[in-house]
C-alpha cells in the first residue's frame, strides 16, 4: 500500500513526551518539537491490524513469547543485513537503553572505565556514570563536517583496559554509517585488549542514500565472539512506547549474566502489544520502511538545499542514516547557552543541544530531528531563517 508521511498527526493527544514534557525541558509550549528521536508518522498498517487483533481478544494477561518472535527478528537481519544470529543467541529487554545501563552494571566493577566515542547519544554518559563508572571518550575526528575515528587515541585509551566499549553503530548523532573496515579496525583492538564491545544498532535500518548497515559481529568470526548486539524494532518502526528490543549473544554464560539481573527483577515478559507490534513489524513492514526512508531522504535533502540557499551560517554534513541532522551553527558565533537559547526563543524550535552530546564536541551544535511530514520541515526552517536574518541584520 501506498503510505503518506506528509499527512500530519496531532501528538498533542497522543501522550507523547516528545510534546508533553517539552515545556518542562525547553520553557516552552509555542515550539515545533523536533529533539526526541522518535517519529511524528504513523506507524505501519500491518503493525496497526495485529494490535487491533490482539485488542480485540479482550484478555491481558501475562504473555507467552511463541518461537517465531525470535525468529521473526533473524530473519529480518538475514534479509536486510546479510546476518544470521540464530533465535537461541536473542534475548527480549526492555530497551537498547535499559541494556546499556545493565551491561555497565552487570559487566564492570564501581570505579571502572567504559569507552565510547564522541559526540554521541546522551544515555551513554548516563549508563555509566549513574553506576558509579567513570566515562573514558574518544573524540571523533571532524573534517567539514565528517567525521571518523581517531584510531590512534583509540588505541591509547584501549590499552587502559577497559573492560566495555560502547559502539553507537550506525553512529548518532554525527549520521556516520561505520565501514566493514573502521568496525575491523575498531574490533581488533578491542579483541588486542580484551574488551567486550556492546554494540548499540538501534539506527541500522535507517540508512540513506544507498547506504548499508553492517553489524558488528558480521565482520569476523573473532571480533563476533567479542560482540554482543542491540538492536530494537522501536526506533525503525516509531514503537518506543511499547518497550521491546533484543539482544544478541554470542556465548550462553554472558546471555545467562545478563538475564539473572532482569530474572531477580521478574521483567522478563513482552507486554501484549509489544509481542505482536514487534513480530508484525519484522514480517510485514519492509513495504513501509522502504517508503519511509525515501520520504527521510527528501527531508534531509530540502534541508541540505535550503541552508546552503538561505542560511549559510548553518552547515549539515549529508547523514548517511537516521533521520537526526547534527547542524553546525558555530557561524553564528553564539557561545554556550546563547545558542539553544537563540533557537528556543527567537527560531522557537526545540532542537537538542550539541553539548548533550559530548561538551566540548557537540559545542555549537544543534540535532534536529526531521522525521516528520514535510510541511514540518518548511516551517521550522523559514523559523530558522528568520531568526538568523534578524541576528545577522539581513
Amino acid at each position: 500500500m501506498q503510505y503518506d508521511f506528509n499527512q500530519p498527526v496531532d501528538r498533542w493527544n497522543n501522550f507523547a513526551a516528545k510534546y508533553d514534557e517539552m515545556e518542562a525541558k525547553f520553557g516552552s509550549r509555542d515550539l515545533i518539537p523536533m529533539w526526541i528521536a522518535d517519529m511524528d508518522l504513523r506507524t505501519a498498517q500491518p503493525i496497526l491490524d495485529a494490535i487491533d487483533a490482539r485488542n480485540r481478544q479482550g484478555i491481558f494477561g501475562y504473555t507467552s513469547r511463541p518461537d517465531s518472535y525470535f525468529e521473526a527478528v533473524c530473519a529480518w537481519q538475514e534479509k536486510r543485513n546479510g546476518w544470521k544470529p540464530k533465535p537461541e543467541e536473542c534475548l527480549y529487554t526492555l530497551g537498547v537503553v535499559p541494556a546499556l545501563c545493565t551491561f555497565v552494571r552487570e559487566f564492570t566493577k564501581p570505579g571502572d572505565e567504559v569507552l565510547f566515542l564522541t559526540p554521541v547519544y546522551g544515555e551513554f554518559f548516563d549508563a555509566v556514570e549513574n553506576w558509579g563508572r567513570k566515562c573514558l571518550t574518544v573524540p571523533l575526528q571532524e573534517t567539514d563536517g565528517y567525521y571518523t575515528v581517531d584510531f590512534a587515541a583509540l588505541e591509547k585509551a584501549l590499552q587502559r583496559r577497559p573492560p566495555l566499549f560502547l559502539l553507537c553503530n550506525p553512529h548518532n548523532p554525527v549520521g556516520r554509517a561505520w565501514t566493514r573496515e573502521e568496525l575491523r579496525r575498531m574490533g581488533e583492538l578491542c579483541l588486542q585488549y580484551g574488551t567486550l564491545i556492546i554494540s548499540d544498532e538501534i539506527h541500522s535500518d535507517l540508512m540513506l542514500f544507498g547506504h548499508r548497515h553492517i553489524p558488528m559481529a558480521t565482520v569476523s568470526p573473532e571480533i563476533a565472539a567479542q560482540t554482543i548486539t542491540c538492536t530494537s524494532a522501536t526506533k525503525t518502526f516509531n514503537l518506543a512506547g511499547l518497550q521491546a528490543a533484543t539482544l544478541m549473544f554470542p556465548n550462553p554464560e554472558w546471555k545467562a549474566k545478563y538475564n539473572g539481573f532482569w530474572k531477580g527483577l521478574d521483567v522478563h515478559r513482552n507486554n501484549s502489544f509489544s509481542l505482536v507490534a514487534v513480530e508484525a513489524a519484522f514480517r510485514y513492514g519492509e513495504e513501509w520502511l522502504d517508503q519511509l526512508l525515501r520520504h527521510l531522504e527528501g527531508n534531509v535533502l530540502y534541508v541540505e538545499e535550503y541552508l546552503k540557499a538561505n542560511i549559510p551560517e548553518i552547515t549539515l554534513h549529508r547523514p548517511e542514516c537516521t533521520y537526526l541532522l547534527w547542524l553546525n551553527c558555530k557561524a553564528l558565533g553564539l557561545k554556550g547557552d546563547e545558542l539553544p537559547q537563540f533557537v528556543i526563543r527567537e527560531a522557537h524550535l526545540a532542537l537538542n543541544d550539541g553539548r548533550g552530546f559530548g561538551a566540548a564536541e557537540g559545542e555549537g551544535y544543534m540535532r534536529m530531528n526531521i522525521a516528520c511530514p514535510r510541511g514540518t520541515v518548511e516551517r521550522a526552517m523559514d523559523q530558522l531563517k528568520t531568526a538568523v536574518d534578524r541576528k545577522m541584520g539581513r
